[in-house]
This record gives C-alpha cells, structure tokens and sequence, in this order.
C-alpha cells in the first residue's frame, strides 16, 4: 500500500467531473493516504467544499491569502505538505495556466512552488482536449515531469460522445498508487537516458540525419520510470510522445545533446547512451538555401564530439555508463574496445544485418557485452522488454557502485 502515511493534495479545479472529486478522495483515503483539498473558485459551481472537508477532516481551502493556524502561509504550506499533488480534474484553463507558470490562485501558487509529484487528470470536450492549444501545454507539462492519466473516452458533458471524459475514481486512485509505489527495483535510482538522432544542417532546409526514431531509448525511459527511477531523458528530432512522470530536454545537434548530457550527468547514478548522434557536421552550413543552379557541390565535414567518451572520462566510481554500438563484421571485439575507449561498464551491440533489429522497428535484437560477464545474446524482443533486460544489468550494480562511491568518498577524506 504505497500511499500508506502518504500526504496527497487533491486539487479541484472547475469542471463538471468535479462531482467524482469527493470519490477520488475516499479512494486515496481507502489506501491509507492523508488527503487535503484545494478547491478553485469555479470548483464551487460544481462540488461543494463542506462534504470534503467532512470527509477529509481538514479545512478546504480556496483563496491565495486565507488565514491558516497550521501554515502562515498557506500556499508555501501546503506546497511542503504534500508529497503527492493530484489535479482531478484538470481543466483546459488549469493546464494553460501550469503551462505558462501563472500562479494568481491558491492552487496555481501550490502548483508551481510544490517539489512533489504533480499528477494531472484532464478532463473536458474531446475538441478542447485537441486543440494544439491544450496539447501543447500538455507536452510542456510531461517535459516538466508532470504526469498525466489519460483521459477516457465516452458520454460528455455537452451531450456529445468522444475523449475527455474524466476516468473513473478507482482507476485514478490505483494510478496514483502505482506512481508512489516504493517497491520498485530502481526506486531511488536517478536515470539520463539519450534517444532519437540529431540533426546537422547544411542550410536552412537541409541537414544530415540519420533513421533513428528513437523507440529504443524512449522504450528503456519508461521503464527505468516504471520501475521506479528518476528519469531525465534528453532526446533528439522525433515523433514519439514523452513517456509520464519522465522529465525531458529536445535538443536538434549533436553539440546540443552534448551539452544537455553534461550539465546534468554529476547529478544521476546512470547514463544510458541510446540516441544516434551524428558523427559528422558540415564545418560552414549556408545561411541560405543553397541553390540547385549553382550545380556541383561538395560539402566539408568535421567530426563532431564523441559524447559517451566524454562522460566515460569524467564518470565517477558510484556511476554507470551504458553505450550502444551499431556494428558490422567482428562487433563483439569492436564493442569491447568501444567499452575500453569509453570507460563503459555495459555495451548493448545490435547490427542492422539482424532481421527485427535497427531503426524505425518496434523490436530488436541485442547482445548484452558487461566488462566482466560472457557476452549475452537475446533473441529478437520488443524494445520494451529489452529496455527492461538492459536495467536488468543495472539494477545488481547500484549496491556495488554505492559502496565503491562511499569508499571512494572516505580515501578522499583521509588523504
């Protein structure tokens, strides 16, 4: 019962599924969670603050400037009460406002000065929920590190039918549960993740790239999340949708991942090196689109920055360094002097000769080379559960590397 002694802030912000507010309280209640409740000013139109206050056993608060006996500031308090803070629903207005860092309300003020989990339920017409507008904001949001449950879909408020439907109570309640869960293996972990490629242009329309979608990184993202880690992903140019709760950085070059990795690798326990950087920029990209009139044309390229030899060089003993390597001919031996040149402590090795392997594929096929262990080969799998027997290596080290970090620590002390 991972919300057990848990303190959650139940926002309410004005939509009609504000009814189901009073539910989701007793259903975080049910699991042994401390609820309070902040209400908006157009919550009131649709539940009234008196049953959760009832049902909660504290004041329900509304206004910025509300006096308090417990907090003398009542939105700093509550903002380091809660170690969950859940908005259900999240009205389109809400998540504008969150977007944006607004905080002209006593749930906004929460909301932006909380260092604790934010999960936000959506909910409103299916129109609303798409315009580029919500969705935008939502993609802000994720990359921020919110999370967001789904909306459902079905009978609305309008009389219409489609997606913005608030789920159900107990489906909200178990997704805050599996969030808080602390039987992860990972838990407590603190995850860099890099995905997709990087893009070098040559002029304002072209650029050098290469097929990677980025499934395979996003894929060990959500895992390494699920099972309890802190992620941070850093992803090139892709279409793929940031996994919930994960906090991430777009980047289009290999210099600018280069840079988004190491201003954030001494703060994580493991870097995981799964994007595609280019290995190669033109040394003068045109300012102007280059015209095909102007006939034969060659372009200078400089190599760009090897960014896990970059890390390998500056790894700490209490960290882990993962790398991939796309090879050909001999790739085992060429993958363990990748792993010596790049202070690696686990090489993933896949080839695109392999059929169900390589770029824009929901699978793949991978040997797992550790800097002691035999060479493990996996047969072709989905890259979620390759993504899942990649942390599989990792989750043993955590123990091995904290104590090596700790002894590390205490040498440095002595001397």
């Amino acid at each position: 019962m991972s919300l057990h002694n848990r303190s959650v802030l139940l926002g309410i912000s004005g939509g009609i599924a504000a009814y189901k507010a009073p539910l989701i309280l007793r259903g975080l209640q049910a699991e042994g969670a401390d609820v309070r409740v902040v209400l908006t000013e157009n919550a009131h139109r649709f539940v009234a603050p008196v049953p959760l206050e009832v049902l909660s056993r504290h004041p329900v608060h509304t206004g910025m400037f509300e006096t308090d006996a417990e907090f003398a500031v009542l939105h700093v308090g509550l903002a380091a009460w809660a170690d969950l803070v859940l908005v259900a629903p999240a009205t389109a207005q809400l998540l504008a406002r969150m977007a944006h860092g607004l905080a002209d309300d006593l749930l906004s003020g929460v909301l932006l000065g909380t260092t604790a989990r934010i999960v936000l339920a959506p909910s409103m017409e299916e129109h609303m929920l798409d315009h580029p507008a919500t969705q935008a904001n939502l993609d802000i949001l994720r990359r921020r590190g919110c999370c967001i449950i789904e909306p459902d879909s079905g009978a609305l408020a309008s009389g219409g039918s489609g997606r913005g439907r608030l789920p159900e109570p107990d489906q909200i309640v178990r997704q805050v549960d599996d969030l808080l869960a602390a039987t992860g293996d990972l838990g407590g972990l603190r995850v860099l993740v890099t995905a997709g490629p990087t893009y070098e242009d040559i002029d304002p329309v072209r650029y050098i790239g290469n097929r990677s979608s980025g499934k395979m990184g996003y894929a060990l993202a959500r895992r390494a999340r699920a099972r309890g880690a802190a992620v941070h992903l850093i992803s090139g140019p892709t279409a793929l949708r940031v996994p919930s709760g994960v906090k991430a950085d777009f980047v289009r070059s290999t210099c600018q991942m280069q840079a988004a990795a190491e201003a954030v690798f001494d703060q994580v326990d493991v870097a995981i090196m799964a994007a595609a950087p280019s290995d190669f920029r033109p040394r003068s990209p045109a300012a102007t689109k280059i015209r095909r009139e102007a006939g034969e044309m060659s372009i200078e390229l400089l190599p760009n920055p090897d960014i896990a030899a970059a890390l390998g060089q500056r790894k700490r003993t209490d960290q882990q360094l993962v790398v991939f390597a796309l090879e050909t001919g001999d790739g085992e031996r060429n993958a363990r002097e990748k792993m010596a040149r790049k202070k690696a402590d686990l090489v993933v090795l896949n080839s695109l000769d392999d059929a169900g392997a390589g770029f824009e594929v929901d699978t793949n096929v991978v040997t797992l080379i550790s800097r002691d262990g035999i060479p493990e080969r996996l047969p072709c799998l989905d890259k979620e559960v390759v993504a899942d027997r990649i942390l599989d290596r990792v989750a043993p080290q955590r123990s091995a590397t904290a104590t090596a970090g700790r002894q590390q620590t205490e040498g440095d002390k002595d001397t």
